[in-house]
């Protein structure tokens, strides 16, 4: 038996038959396929810490199951110097473990994008709010976060039993929902990852589209934040309308 007949018998064994299997090519006298088996062994430890780490995050969920549907919310973009703050809140179905799924600044901008479609595909409701530049130079950066996130809850298409947020508590939340703030919430629960997910690819892509109108700034690399270069380019061409003008004292 070739090395990819053995690799493909292992991919199409049940768990009793695998064990057997990975005993077996151990033994084997050719070092290709000891390999194999040491890779898969490997694979299948992987696969099984990310299944016990999507559980564990799935604890408050799993709490606060029994008052009716648990939302996670959370934001993206509170430090930027230039375009919206947005916020998710994300209701997925009791036990579904999606792998990867962690707080958004712990992935890969190719891993966010993906796992966007996943959740977006598989949840029970998502609701986007955003609250835009001007309107953060108006009520402040915080207020204007609340205001994000209680747009999001209020397009679910199911109105939560539980909100689990990212540490905060939202002022104003509308309904008879109990609210748990979580602090790091977004590396404990898994809505409140989903919803971490969906914030930042949310904005992102919104960020992408600015800079097509305006690319001296440079908003699809540094999505608005104070980098050196984008520092440089406020300098030099002065603000933009998605420039958030509270933000910018001191560096004019």
């Amino acid at each position: 038996m070739t090395i990819q007949e053995m690799k493909q018998r292992l991919e199409q064994a049940g768990n009793a038959e695998v064990s057997a299997l990975l005993e077996l090519y151990k033994e084997d006298p050719r070092a290709g396929v000891r390999k194999l088996a040491a890779d898969y062994e490997k694979r299948r430890e992987a696969e099984k810490r990310e299944q016990e780490r999507l559980v564990a995050m799935t604890a408050y969920e799993r709490q606060y199951a029994f008052l009716g549907a648990v939302c996670g919310i959370d934001e993206a973009g509170r430090g930027p110097l230039a375009g919206p703050v947005a916020a998710a809140a994300v209701i997925l179905p009791e036990g579904l473990l999606i792998p990867y799924v962690n707080d958004s600044k712990k992935l890969s901008e190719k891993r966010r994008e993906e796992l966007y479609d996943v959740i977006m595909e598989k949840a029970v409701s998502v609701g986007v709010g955003l609250s835009g530049p001007a309107r953060i130079d108006e009520i402040n950066i915080l207020q204007a976060t609340y205001e994000a996130m209680r747009e999001a809850v209020s397009k679910l298409s199911v109105t939560p039993a539980v909100t689990l947020n990212d540490a905060v508590t939202i002022p104003g939340l509308q309904g008879n929902i109990r609210q748990v703030p979580i602090i790091k919430g977004d590396a404990k629960s898994l809505s409140i990852a989903a919803a971490s997910i969906i914030a930042k690819v949310t904005r992102d892509r919104l960020m992408r589209e600015y800079d097509r109108l305006y690319p001296q700034y440079g908003f699809a690399g540094h999505k608005g934040y104070g980098s050196a270069e984008h520092i440089r380019a406020i300098r030099e061409h002065g603000p933009c309308p998605i420039h958030r003008r509270t933000f910018l004292k001191g560096l004019m």
